[in-house]
C-alpha cells in the first residue's frame, strides 16, 4: 500500500523547519538547502498511530519583499495541491493574520484538498487561545494550536492530519494491477516511452525540458496483463533556479515512487549516469521498491562490442548500492528492446513476493557462518542464532544474534550476498533486521 504524503506550507519564520524536524525525529531541515544534498532534507518519514506517512517540505522562501514571499508561497501551495494527500498550512500567532496567508488559503480551499490549519508558537494554551480564533478568518476550517519548539499539542495535529488518509486497504486488495513509477532527468524520454507502449500520443512531448505537467497515470495493456505506468513529468518551470527545479522534482518523484511498487530509473544513453540520476535512484532504494534501470537514447550511441559491457560497468560503478538491479538498453524513438521491459517487469514483481522457508535460510546461514567467521570485538565474538523472513516487499528477514553491536553492516552485506547467489532476487533490494537476543534466553 502507499503511503499518504503530507506537505508543509507556510511563510518564512512560521516554524515549518522545526515542525518538520520534530516530526522526523532529527534534525534534517536545513533552512537553506545546498544543491547536492537537497534529497537528505525535503522528506521525512513518519509514524503515527500505526500509521506511516511521507512528510514533504515544499521548500523555503526567501524574504525579499512582500511580493516575492507571496509569489514563492504560491509556488509552494501549487507543488503541495498537485501532490499531497494532505496539506499543513502553518501560520504564526505572534504575527497573527497577514494578507499573504488569507491568499495561500484561498488556493489551498479552492484544491478540495483536505488542509490541517496549524497555528504554531502558542506558548501559553491559556494565554493565547484567543489570537488563535483570529485564524478562523481563514475558512479553512478550524485552527489547531501548537508549539513546534515546546512540542505542544503535537499530538492533536497528527490526529488530524491521519484523520484525514484515504482508507485504501479496500481497493489496494481488489486493484493488484502492478504500478511502475518512470522516474528520471527532465528530457530523459519518459514519456516517450510510455507513448511507444501506449501507441498513441497520450502524453505530450517535446523537446523542452519539463514539458509534462503532471504525474500522469496510463494504463498499459501486454499480453493480457494491465500495467499501471506513473510518469513523474519533466517539472521544469519558467524562470525558477536551479535548486528549486531540482527541490521539485525530487519531491515529485518521492510520490510517484511511494505510490509504485517498481521503479523504472531511465537514463540518458547521450548524458551517461550523472549525480540527480544516483540522487533519484537512492529514493528508489531507500524505500524498499523493485528497480530497473533502463538506458534510453541507445540508437544515438555510436557502438562498437564493448560498447553496452563498458557503459554497464559505468552504471554498476556510479549507483554500486543498486548492484542487485537489472539494466536494459532501449530506444523510446524506434521501440527497440521496449516490449522486453514486460518481462522484466514480472520477473521483478515475482522476485519481490518471493518467500524463503526458514529451513533453508538457516542453512545458508549456518554455510555462510562456516566459511567466513563472524567479527569479533575486545574477544567477543557475534553468534547467530535464527534468521526468518517475515515480510515481502521488499523481502525483509529478521536476523537474532547475542550482541547486535558486532553485527557490523559488511557482514550483513556478505549474508545477503549469499542468499542472493541461491535465490537471485534479482531486481529488488531486501532489508534485514537485526534483533538482539540473549545467551541465557537459549
Amino acid at each position: 500500500m502507499s503511503k499518504p504524503i503530507v506537505a508543509i506550507v507556510g511563510r518564512p519564520n512560521v516554524g515549518k523547519s522545526t515542525l518538520f524536524n520534530v516530526l522526523a525525529g532529527q534534525n534534517i531541515s536545513i533552512v537553506k538547502d545546498t544543491p547536492g544534498v537537497t534529497r537528505d532534507r525535503i522528506y521525512a518519514d513518519v509514524e503515527w498511530l500505526n500509521k506511516n506517512f511521507t512528510l514533504i517540505d515544499t521548500g523555503g522562501i526567501e524574504p525579499d519583499s512582500k511580493d516575492i514571499i507571496l509569489s514563492q508561497m504560491r509556488e509552494q501551495a501549487q507543488i503541495a495541491i498537485d501532490t499531497a494527500d494532505v496539506i499543513v498550512f502553518i501560520t504564526d500567532v505572534k504575527q497573527g493574520l497577514v494578507d499573504s496567508d488569507s491568499k495561500v488559503a484561498d488556493m489551498l480551499r479552492r484544491s478540495k484538498k483536505p488542509v490541517v490549519l496549524v497555528v504554531n508558537k502558542v506558548d501559553s494554551f491559556a494565554k493565547m487561545m484567543s489570537d488563535v480564533y483570529e485564524f478562523y478568518n481563514l475558512g479553512i476550517g478550524d485552527p489547531v494550536a501548537i508549539s513546534a519548539a515546546s512540542r505542544l499539542g503535537i499530538g492533536d495535529m497528527l490526529d488530524e492530519i491521519v484523520r484525514h488518509f484515504p482508507e485504501q486497504e479496500q481497493e489496494d486488495a481488489e486493484d493488484d494491477r502492478p504500478r511502475i513509477a518512470i522516474v528520471g532527468k527532465p528530457n530523459v524520454g519518459k514519456s516517450s516511452i510510455i507513448n511507444k507502449l501506449l501507441g498513441e500520443e497520450r502524453v505530450i512531448v517535446s523537446d523542452i525540458a519539463g514539458t509534462t505537467r503532471d504525474a500522469v497515470d496510463t494504463k498499459v495493456k501486454w499480453q493480457g496483463r494491465d500495467y499501471i505506468f506513473i510518469d513523474t513529468a519533466g517539472l521544469r518551470r519558467k524562470g525558477k533556479v536551479k535548486e528549486e527545479i531540482e527541490r521539485y522534482s525530487v519531491i515529485r518523484t518521492v510520490t510517484a515512487v511511494e505510490r509504485a511498487s517498481i521503479v523504472v530509473l531511465m537514463i540518458d544513453a547521450t548524458e551517461g549516469v550523472t549525480e540527480q540520476d544516483a540522487k533519484i535512484a537512492g529514493i528508489a532504494h531507500d524505500r524498499g521498491k523493485g528497480i530497473l534501470i533502463v538506458v534510453n537514447k541507445w540508437d544515438a550511441i555510436e557502438k562498437n562490442d564493448k560498447t553496452i559491457y563498458q557503459y554497464t560497468n559505468k552504471i554498476r560503478e556510479t549507483l554500486s548500492f543498486l548492484s542487485y538491479a537489472e539494466i536494459m538498453f532501449v530506444s523510446a524513438q524506434t521501440g527497440q528492446r521496449l516490449t522486453k521491459m514486460f518481462d522484466m517487469i514480472d520477473m521483478i514483481i515475482q522476485n519481490q513476493s518471493m518467500r524463503i522457508a526458514t529451513g533453508v535460510l538457516n542453512e545458508i546461514m549456518a554455510e555462510a557462518v562456516a566459511l567466513q567467521q563472524p567479527p569479533s570485538d575486545k574477544g567477543k565474538r557475534l553468534k547467530l542464532y535464527y534468521i526468518t523472513q517475515v515480510a515481502v516487499k521488499p523481502p525483509t528477514f529478521v536476523i537474532f544474534v547475542n550482541d547486535k553491536e558486532l553485527m557490523h553492516f559488511s557482514y550483513t552485506r556478505y549474508l545477503e550476498n549469499k542468499i542472493r547467489d541461491t535465490f537471485g532476487f534479482r531486481g529488488t533490494s531486501l532489508r534485514f533486521i537485526i534483533r538482539e537476543r540473549k545467551e541465557k534466553e537459549q
